[in-house]
């Protein structure tokens, strides 16, 4: 049998909110519990109430800091602005995390946005024949508004749970008092990394699987964040300066910018013991996504009152929170830049420092911007202690334990370690999630550096033949690179190795002037930890000779069909250059583009107009040559041409000028006399046209038969052309072919 909590709250304002830095000052969050009924087997647990306050975070307690849920603990929650239950979502068990003085055992809090209504169920499982712990109860958190005045004194920011009014279940349990101890400064033997209880003593439950639905209630901005946030002062402990780090501090949201109200937890922070940190535990919050950005000081202020005021720990268990637009949140305090010890990772709390993203990663992986604030905290946090970020540590186990793999230790084991590792690495949970477990490789490879990815995309300003870059002096040289801009110090345009422009680690691209010759221009990306990567060299000619028309441009007549808008002709040339040729346009009468070895190009002209032919060269600089030549077609009809024997006029449109002249007389004749440098002879023709020799100036040139399966009309049979312009005669004489002597003429076209 299952057990099963309800809350169902009145109307009323939804708290979870975060107002504006310029309400400084600490928010204080309201805790409110309710005690589920526990089966008779202890087996299962219930608990239904009428109403509940509007809270935006919750988590399931229970009496024995040192024990743990071996079943399952889901919860679901009614979304206080559209009424809406939420999928059933799974807690995982946290068992105080090694923190000492602990009142309480319990889940990890959940951020659900602003509810009104919860649902809980817990049941022991099958894997254990222990029942259910004592004590359960459900915790919810109001995290605060942001709201409250400024001559509010601080000790207003202390509030116990809230006590169940009379008409809500017997049921309700008050809140516990936590017992806490101070912890003495860095190097006292007697802090120790001990929890009070053992992991293993029954298997934790799964990641969440669904998350809460989206508030609808708008919040306010975000804390503003400072480049060199002021550390948190200790009470009363005197700590050595911090080291510095071989990396640059990321900005930090301190304490007091996201409301803590340090009233609830008045220890004086505590300290590694050996005063190092040896690695980064990376985890995530296992909440809802689905919070703002807006939200997330109100996330961090509610897990903060979880650990405190619900758990009785001494203050919030992370070092470090981050959440999905990459704010980095101070966690527990002590200063940030100080090797403060945390409750976040059993058993190795005294050797490590926690970071911990705001939401829920099995499933999805987290943005960009929040991997890489980690990273940035990691290697910053690292670098103060001369630590790799992409090496392995050894560190020592403070109490036997079973990570999430399989892998078991006895308290005292000497256990490796990547610097930067997962919850799971060190404990049975399946945090940070086992999509974000994947990337850490990733966040490894940012903090450690060299810059990854970083690839030369193009070089605008320059033409590419090949491999080889060509410019007449001024590029741009574009890069990509997959390391984020925030780890990266600057990049560096190199020619020929030495340095000639810089520029910030947001820019992919960077400008220069080549000197005339040949060049090797790369990209280098600087690491913020100094190391460089640089792209493979790109070889850049600089050159200002300009391409040649080694064949000057030329017109010849052409076959084809001939209209008095349209006579076909071909535009020849050559263009060459002394480093690569690109391309070759024509840019009058018509565009066009052709490719560098491309030397001719059919075209029509309109009859009995001159134009002129324009053509220029570029080469891959961007260097060019131009040439021109004009020409004028000129049609000769029939009528022009001197007879002999026998022709017949024809007359229809389909002719050049409505007529034509046929013959079938052999050895008749028509000449043409022009000054010009090509010339082709029109004529209709069909199955039953005959052959013509043609004659040029004179002497035999060729016979050209005119039978065609198809009727043709204005068809150009023959072309001549000559390298200049000059005064011609073209004679056509019947052959008086057998069966099919006649030939028809439409005339005779020469280039003016």
């Amino acid at each position: 049998m299952s057990g099963v909590l309800v809350f169902q709250g009145a109307s009323g304002d939804v708290d979870g909110r975060t107002t504006t830095e310029a309400k400084s000052g600490p928010v204080k969050a309201d805790t409110r519990t309710a005690a589920l009924r526990t089966s008779g087997d202890r087996r299962s647990a219930s608990l239904k109430q009428d109403r509940a306050k509007p809270f935006s975070m919750l988590g399931i307690t229970w009496t024995d800091p040192a024990a743990t849920v071996g079943g399952t603990v889901e919860v679901r929650t009614r979304d206080a602005a559209t009424g809406q239950w939420s999928p059933w979502l799974k807690l995982e068990s946290d068992s105080g995390q090694g923190e000492k003085g602990a009142a309480r055992g319990g889940t990890e809090p959940a951020w659900v946005g602003p509810s009104d209504g919860a649902e809980a169920r817990v049941n022991a499982g099958g894997t254990t024949s222990a029942g259910l712990p004592a004590g359960l109860r459900l915790d919810m958190i109001d995290p605060g508004t942001g709201s409250r005045s400024a001559m509010e004194p601080a000790a207003f920011g202390i509030e116990e749970g809230e006590q169940p009014s009379p008409s809500d279940s017997a049921s309700v349990e008050p809140e516990p008092s936590a017992t806490v101890t101070s912890e003495p400064p860095p190097g006292n033997p007697s802090v120790t990394d001990e929890p009070s209880a053992d992991p293993t003593v029954s298997e934790p439950v799964g990641e969440p699987t669904t998350s809460s639905p989206t508030p609808s209630d708008p919040a306010s901005s975000s804390p503003a964040t400072s480049p060199t946030p002021t550390p948190t002062p200790t009470l009363t402990a005197t700590v050595p300066p911090a080291p510095p780090s071989t990396v640059p501090q990321p900005p930090i949201t301190s304490r007091a910018g996201w409301g803590s109200d340090e009233s609830i937890s008045p220890e004086e922070p505590g300290y590694l013991p050996g005063g190092k940190i040896k690695a980064v535990v990376v985890h995530h919050t296992a909440a809802s996504n689905t919070y703002t950005c807006e939200q997330a000081p109100a996330v961090v202020r509610g897990i903060y009152a979880y650990h405190v005021k619900q758990l009785g720990w001494k203050d919030i268990g992370y070092n470090f929170l981050v959440d999905k637009c990459g704010t980095l949140y101070e966690g527990r305090k002590g200063g940030v830049d100080q090797p403060v010890q945390g409750a976040h990772a059993y058993g190795f709390n005294a050797q490590t420092t926690g970071v911990s993203v705001l939401g829920t990663y099995t499933d999805t992986a987290p943005s960009q911007a929040a991997m890489s604030s980690v990273a940035r905290i990691a290697a910053w946090k690292l670098g103060q202690y001369g630590v790799d970020p992409a090496g392995t540590t050894t560190l020592t186990a403070g109490d036997s334990g079973r990570n999430y793999s399989g892998k078991t230790w006895t308290k005292g084991a000497q256990l490796a370690f990547p610097t930067i590792h997962g919850h799971r690495d060190g404990y049975n949970t399946q945090c940070p999630g086992n999509t974000f477990y994947n990337q850490l490789g990733t966040i490894r490879s940012w903090a450690a550096g060299p810059v990854t990815g970083l690839a030369m995309t193009s070089v605008t300003g320059a033409g590419l033949a090949g491999s080889t870059y060509y410019t007449k002096a001024a590029v741009t040289v574009n890069w990509k690179a997959t390391t984020p801009a925030s780890l990266i110090t600057r990049y560096e345009l190199l020619v020929d190795g030495q340095t000639v422009a810089t520029t910030a680690a947001t820019a992919t691209s960077a400008k220069t002037a080549l000197t005339a010759g040949t060049h090797k221009v790369a990209v280098r990306a600087v690491h913020q930890s100094g190391k460089t990567a640089t792209t493979t060299a790109a070889t850049v000619i600089a050159e200002t000779t300009a391409p040649t028309f080694t064949t000057k441009p030329a017109l010849a007549l052409r076959t084809g069909t001939v209209n008095t808008t349209a006579v076909p002709l071909t535009l020849s040339w050559k263009a060459t250059d002394s480093a690569a040729l690109k391309e070759v346009r024509l840019t009058t009468p018509v565009a066009r583009t052709y490719g560098p070895t491309l030397y001719s190009a059919a075209h029509t002209a309109k009859a009995g107009v001159s134009t002129s032919w324009s053509l220029t060269a570029y080469d891959q600089a961007g260097n060019t040559g131009t040439a021109s030549v004009t020409g004028a077609p000129v049609i000769l009809q029939e009528t022009a041409a001197a007879k002999t024997s026998t022709w017949a006029v024809k007359s229809s449109t389909s002719y050049l000028g409505g007529q034509s002249l046929t013959s079938s007389a052999t050895n008749a004749s028509l000449t043409w006399t022009f000054t010009g440098r090509s010339a082709a002879w029109v004529v209709s023709r069909a199955t039953t046209s005959g052959q013509a020799h043609i004659y040029v100036d004179g002497v035999k040139t060729a016979t050209v038969d005119l039978k065609s399966a198809t009727t043709k009309y204005r068809d150009a049979i023959w072309t001549k052309t000559w390298a200049s312009s000059a005064k011609h005669t073209v004679k056509i004489v019947v052959v008086g072919t057998t069966g099919r002597p006649a030939v028809t003429t439409d005339g005779l076209v020469y280039l003016k």
